[in-house]
């Protein structure tokens, strides 16, 4: 099998242009192209005339030099069995396969290499489960894969997840955005499928992957219910009403391999020995009452707002540090502005979708500023999961079809900005949050400015062209006060210089919601190289929570890797 990357076709091309491409490519017949199939497909549109760009996997026919018009090339000759000393063209059982030639050919050619194997291999496999189950805290894109990894190779976790199953949480979620009553135990952070159900649900990351753990994710999806669509898009998302049907799949897997998921079941308290977890004490949220669990295996997949549970873990002793992260706005403008900047003459084209962008700006007072979790043709949302608090988050459905486009327009702030050890950071965040809820005159209503006035520095009064989509309800004021001085400043700074990146970027009624301050975990719950923390024994910290993770697909694979990390000692542990 060999890759082949950069294969340009315009934008409507026939379907049998691109074999006809990877034929030319090659210089090969068409009938020596067994089959191919698209591993990615994106688009160039750098230029007027845009085109699909394809990394497609290729099948060629083995060699047959009877049927070739050309000799071997030099070197391809090989010794018939049983005539040593005697050369002849290749042709027997030892001939050199026409992969293997069209590789030795273009092998200075960094777009044609051989396919990699991205099947996954199971580093355990168990007969039984242990006395000890393993544990796994939390069931968002983290906790999910550790579970159905763990559950796949026969070790019958036990999940622990404290909000509602994802059905009854969407119905507590919307309570909020249509009638501004909050659950603190079931909202867009906490339930099933974690904070990445109310998104884009985007399925890329920059990770590095070598080991194809990435495709393993997808592959899961699609076999939950995900759009198969998700496998070969370069950018892929699923969006929440679909994540919603996957997440209950993939619950029915890993409970039909013998794992039990309890929900509205708060771990409270840790019991650690000699610096080794043994155990967990639960709240069962429904009706109050508390119990213990042993547990010698502890998967943390908490998720960022997890913030009474960080105390505990602190208080606990469980090491773990401040980190950056970054805090911001939400920015709206109409999709069609956004898809006519980027894609010119083709926005709107239905291969193409809603266009999306991603921006950054270096400041003159050194902060950077940049875009992030860009929800094309999406909403704004209320994402708070603490009482008087206001917080916003993009979202988007698989459709991406609603009149806006939003961001996250955010500056990178460092535990310098915020001194005062590892949950300074969730202080801080507490600080904004709390500011923005009287800022937006209470009921969760978000404050709210035009780009053009928040230029300028002078209070908004009314709404421009850009209604937006936030629920509750977006009070206009003043945002100045809504973030600290240096970010306000960079941000003046930015989006201006954005507006020369995309033409209308820093359109006048453009509207900016406050605030964004859960772009990523606070603080780092720190492991070694065994993934495991570095002062507790079994306690495996994982995902977004702890700081390993920043979106639904490197989740998943910190997920995976965890659980391999968690299998592999248990296996240990059982040999000796």
């Amino acid at each position: 099998m060999i890759r082949l990357t950069e294969l340009k076709l315009p934008l409507d091309h026939p379907e049998d242009a691109l074999p006809a491409l990877i034929v030319k490519t090659l210089g090969i017949q068409p009938a020596e192209l067994l089959r191919h199939s698209i591993y990615k497909r994106s688009y160039d549109a750098r230029k007027q005339k845009l085109l699909l760009v394809y990394i497609a996997d290729v099948e060629v026919a083995p060699t047959l030099v009877a049927s070739r018009t050309a000799l071997p090339p030099e070197g391809a000759l090989r010794l018939r069995p049983g005539e040593a000393g005697s050369a002849a063209p290749a042709g027997g059982e030892d001939a050199p396969s026409l992969e293997a030639e069209l590789l030795a050919k273009f092998k200075d050619n960094p777009h044609i290499r051989p396919a990699p194997d991205q099947s996954y291999h199971v580093v355990a496999q168990v007969d039984s489960a242990p006395a000890v189950r393993p544990v796994v805290v939390g069931f968002g894109p983290c906790g999910i894969f550790a579970a159905l990894l763990l559950a796949q190779m026969g070790f019958k976790p036990i999940v622990l997840e404290r909000g509602k199953k994802v059905r009854e949480r969407t119905k507590d979620t919307w309570g909020l955005w249509r009638k501004g009553v909050l659950n603190p135990e079931s909202n867009v952070q906490f339930g099933e499928g974690g904070a990445g159900t109310f998104s884009d649900g985007k399925l890329w990351s920059q990770i590095k992957d070598p080991r194809f753990l990435g495709r393993k994710v997808m592959l899961e999806f699609v076999k939950a219910g995900a759009p198969e669509e998700i496998l070969l898009v370069s950018k892929p998302h699923i969006g929440t009403f679909k994540l919603v049907k996957v997440v209950e799949h993939m619950r029915e897997q890993i409970t039909a391999l013998g794992g039990e998921i309890r929900f509205q079941q708060r771990v409270s308290d840790v019991l650690i020995e000699e610096g080794h977890i043994r155990g967990l004490t639960v709240q069962n949220l429904q009706d109050g009452s508390s119990y213990e669990l042993r547990a010698d295996h502890v998967v943390l997949a908490l998720g960022h707002s997890a913030r009474d549970t960080f105390a505990m873990l602190h208080e606990r002793g469980v090491y773990m540090e401040a980190k950056p992260f970054s805090v911001g706005f939400r920015i709206e403008h109409p999709q069609g502005l956004i898809d006519r900047a980027r894609l010119g003459q083709h926005a709107g084209h239905p291969l193409l979708g809603a266009a999306d962008y991603k921006l950054v700006h270096h400041a003159a007072n050194g902060r950077s500023v940049y875009s992030f979790c860009m929800c094309p043709g999406g909403t704004v949302v209320a994402a708070t999961s603490e009482v008087g608090r206001v917080v916003t988050n993009g979202m988007s459905q698989y459709s991406r079809n609603e009149r806006n486009a939003n961001a996250g327009i955010v500056v990178g702030i460092t535990p310098a900005d915020y001194p005062g050890g590892p949950l300074a950071g969730i202080t801080f965040q507490r600080q904004l949050e709390s500011h923005a809820f009287t800022l937006g005159g209470g009921g969760y209503v978000a404050p709210g400015q035009l780009v053009g006035d928040f230029v300028a520095g002078q209070a908004s009064t009314q709404l421009g062209s850009v209604e937006p989509s936030y629920k509750p309800g977006v009070l206009m004021t003043d945002l100045a006060s809504a973030l600290p001085d240096y970010a306000i400043t960079a941000m003046r700074e930015a989006l201006p210089a954005f507006g020369k990146k995309i033409k209308g970027f820093d359109m006048h009624d453009a509207v900016l919601t406050g605030v964004e301050t859960r772009t990523s975990s606070p603080l780092r719950i720190t492991r070694g190289d065994d993934f495991q923390s570095l002062n507790v024994r079994g306690l495996y910290p994982a995902g977004e929570g702890a700081s390993y993770a920043g979106g639904i697909l490197s989740a998943g694979v910190d997920g995976i890797e965890v659980a391999e990390a968690v299998a592999l000692d248990l296996t240990k542990t059982a040999r000796a």
